[in-house]
């Protein structure tokens, strides 16, 4: 065997990512992955774009799409300006660059539970240790010892899809400064909002402590583009672009060119509310699935925003084994034990409403609310 790194020993397979295989089988009912509709991707009529994109780039990104970035993040109250925006190849990799900066074996990073579990997946790697969150006490403990970095997704988080109170994110930012603990704001859903719903940035909040704040244009362009933003407190934004430097010198310049266009679109709003509209009544007609379905067998609520509901099953019937029964009916999802950063049994699902066609929605529910019943009667 090669002579390999301590950190492979906490180098896993991501279970989504194998589960995006999985759904590619005929027939198969997804509700795994965090796939956004094909019918919400950008359909730009776009021109040829300038020859010169098809040279190495500026590590930072392009300076017009940052710039629009920046005018953006303004609106947020997030204190940015185009020389504090990098481009990411996608947002996972905002998390990969965060984890090199402040993770080291043993270092504490602060999370919800449950939390997004590729984010998860790249602190285990980079040796985590991991402390959970109370978002009614965000800085219970930490005059003790505080950990490195609090991440959170509090608009529309993935899996649960609930939204933070405007109470609990002014808490967590005064802890992070009373602290000096680094917040790392996750803001992938946040355009994704059906129901009024506090979404105003935890980071436009924070005072003195060092933070990170990105996005994503994954879900609210395509996600084949591959691409995010992010943006930092003054301190640590040169570090994560020399971090940058050493991982892939650039975010592809098409991709930017592209999103670029997009956001000069005219009818960008009217497109986001089009979006808006056709999730919203995508999340009401999953719901409507689920109590037809799974009714007396789970417990729910709809969420406000984002792509999932994050479903509890009743008694003690194990969502794992659950999943084996549904694979052999042509139905997917997530077990929720992935999103626990310290493991543990979960009962609950995270059932994304997004990808699946109304009736295929239908179908799978329908077959997951046999497969429980069966259980419960057998």
């Amino acid at each position: 065997m090669a002579r390999l790194s301590i950190r492979t020993a906490d180098l896993h397979a991501s279970p989504v990512r194998e589960m995006l295989s999985v759904s590619q089988r005929p027939g198969m009912i997804s509700f795994a992955g965090g796939l956004p509709s094909p019918d919400s991707f950008a359909g730009l009529e776009l021109p040829p774009p300038p020859g010169e994109l098809l040279q190495y780039g500026p590590t930072e990104g392009e300076p017009e799409l940052r710039a629009k970035i920046a005018e953006q993040l303004a609106g947020l109250g997030i204190d940015s300006a185009l020389d504090r925006v990098l481009i990411l190849s996608g947002s996972q990799q905002g998390i990969d660059l965060v984890g090199k900066l402040v993770v080291d074996a043993g270092s504490g990073v602060a999370v919800e539970s449950p939390a997004y579990l590729a984010a998860l997946q790249v602190f285990r790697f980079f040796g985590a240790r991991f402390e959970i969150l109370d978002r009614a006490d965000p800085g219970a403990g930490w005059a003790q010892a505080a950990p490195a970095v609090a991440y959170v997704t509090p608009t529309f988080q993935n899996p649960t899809g609930g939204c933070w109170s405007a109470d609990e994110r002014r808490a967590l930012a005064q802890a992070c400064d009373a602290h000096d603990v680094i917040l790392f704001e996750d803001d992938p859903y946040r355009d994704l909002v059906y129901e009024p719903c506090e979404r105003r940035p935890v980071c436009a909040q924070v005072k003195t402590a060092s933070w990170v704040y990105q996005g994503s244009f994954s879900k609210t362009v395509a996600p084949g583009l591959r691409l995010g933003f992010l943006t930092a407190s003054e301190d640590i934004f040169p570090l994560l672009v020399r971090l940058k430097q050493a991982a892939d010198l650039h975010t592809n310049r098409l991709s930017q060119w592209m999103v670029l266009q997009y956001l000069n679109d005219p009818d960008r709003e009217a497109r986001m509310a089009r979006i808006a509209a056709l999730y919203r009544g995508k999340r009401d007609v999953f719901a409507q699935a689920l109590e037809r379905h799974l009714g007396g067998l789970a417990t729910w609520s709809t969420p406000p925003g984002g792509l999932f509901f994050w479903v509890t099953l009743n008694g003690a019937v194990s969502p794992e084994a659950l999943l084996k029964r549904a694979l052999e009916r042509g139905v997917l999802f997530t077990p929720g034990s992935h999103f626990l950063a310290q493991g543990g049994a979960c009962q609950a699902l995270r059932l994304n409403f997004s990808l699946a066609a109304p009736e295929a929605a239908e179908r799978g529910l329908a077959i997951l609310g046999e497969l429980l019943r069966e259980e419960a009667g057998g």
